[in-house]
């Protein structure tokens, strides 16, 4: 099936009382058929649901409808985009280990990598996505996972996958791509080679900025990539906790089932199921959204192009983009909704997003109404000077999420902002 209707249909099959919407299972437990029932689920001698915390039947239908559109082999919904990146890479690393991760990511990953995650006795090691050539001379034995986002928010970076891929394959290392700002509509990570994928649902997906929420999608035969491999011995040794089980031995998606056993299980950072049907109805129209967002920022873009105020304009739909090139490559049929321009001074920046009307200041994306932050102050303020440089986020950048309003009303507000 196409996209389209993989998006409505995909992971449901009509409960009982033959529902055309999927039920909202608002339940914490469920009724085993007897002890030996319950004792089976637990030693994983059958598959079904035991608590809400590790599945639920709304859960499923959202999980396996995300896995359809980024042609996965299986999903873990999570409670927010940032425990779905922390679960991703607590899977692989542990203490002593180190993770590569590009300098162009989202603020929470940027504070999650370079200040939380070094408590739990894990080196990150930064690279440029725009030369990832620089990942070869960071990678050792304990080089656990290479994270990085195939739209970077909010420098607005396209990522060069079959480098990072290549590089990461020469050393039986795990990539995983943030592909929030793509979304499965426009990019599908794990066709194009890479591991595993991570989602903030929070984002696109829901498209009304009506939920927090994340997903984990891991590919096709990752288990050939662990199996036997000494950077994942976890993978390859009994885990104790389960009488000796081995994830490697399992006919199942490996990675995301012991994010499911262990992780959730331990640190429970699950969706609620009203908040999974909340994004099962997003997932209904993201197509369509998408295309509405793409266009729309490509005719913002194309104007701010040409405005005498504007220094630079970060869209890889535009063909003077740096990045056009490698957006035609891997995600011809549309760029998204998100983009960034960059003006003289922060004063100046901090000024035109004071001065709009229909984009509103708000630290979020991929919503129908259109947002306009400043990330040097907001979404990137614990960063140094030098620090945001690196990361594409000069003082006077502001990043638009284009919304589903008329475009040339969009237009207007940021002529009358620019003035």
């Amino acid at each position: 099936m196409k996209q389209q209707t993989l998006a409505i249909h995909a992971g449901y099959d009509k409960d009982a009382q033959g529902t055309m919407a999927v039920p909202i299972y608002q339940t914490t437990a469920y009724e085993f058929r007897d002890t030996e029932h319950a004792a089976n689920l637990f030693e994983l001698k059958e598959l079904g649901n035991i608590y809400t915390r590790l599945m639920n039947p709304t859960t499923d239908v959202f999980e396996k409808r995300f896995t359809a559109l980024e042609q996965g082999a299986g999903a873990v919904g999570t409670a927010s985009g940032m425990s779905a990146i922390f679960y991703a890479i607590a899977n692989v690393a542990e203490v002593g280990d180190n993770i590569i991760v590009a300098k162009q990511v989202y603020g929470g990953t940027t504070t999650l990598t370079g200040h939380t995650i070094k408590r739990f006795g894990i080196e990150t090691r930064y690279f440029n996505v725009n030369n990832p050539s620089e990942i070869e001379a960071l990678v050792d034995d304990k080089t656990k996972i290479i994270l990085f986002e195939s739209i970077t928010n909010p420098s607005i970076d396209v990522a060069d996958f079959d480098a990072i891929v290549a590089i990461a394959n020469k050393h039986n290392i795990i990539t995983c791509v943030d592909n929030t700002v793509a979304t499965p509509i426009y990019c599908n990570p794990l066709v194009i080679g890479c591991d595993v994928v991570v989602h903030s649902a929070s984002k696109y997906t829901t498209g009304q900025g009506l939920a927090i929420g994340g997903i984990v999608i891991e590919r096709e035969n990752l288990v050939e990539k662990i199996k036997g491999n000494a950077r994942y011995a976890h993978f390859n040794e009994p885990d104790e906790s389960y009488h000796g089980l081995i994830y490697s031995n399992l006919p199942l998606p490996l990675f995301t089932l012991r994010i499911r056993l262990a992780l959730l299980r331990d640190l429970g950072a699950s969706p609620s199921p009203f908040n999974s049907w909340l994004y099962i109805q997003g997932l209904e129209t993201l197509p369509l959204r998408m295309r509405q967002h793409s266009s729309s920022a490509l005719e913002v873009a194309t104007y701010l192009e040409n405005h005498p105020r504007v220094k630079k304009v970060n869209y890889p739909g535009l063909k003077s983009n740096s990045n056009y090139d490698l957006a035609q490559k891997y995600f011809p049929k549309g760029q998204s909704g998100l983009l960034s321009f960059e003006v003289e001074t922060l004063e100046e920046a901090r000024a035109i997003a004071d001065g709009t009307e229909i984009f509103k200041v708000v630290v979020n994306i991929g919503d129908s109404k259109s947002i306009i932050t400043h990330p040097a102050s907001t979404t990137h303020q614990q960063l140094s000077e030098k620090e945001l440089i690196d990361a594409g986020i000069p003082s006077g950048l502001i990043r638009l999420s284009v919304g589903l309003e008329d475009s040339e009303d969009l237009i207007s507000d940021l002529e009358k902002a620019l003035s």
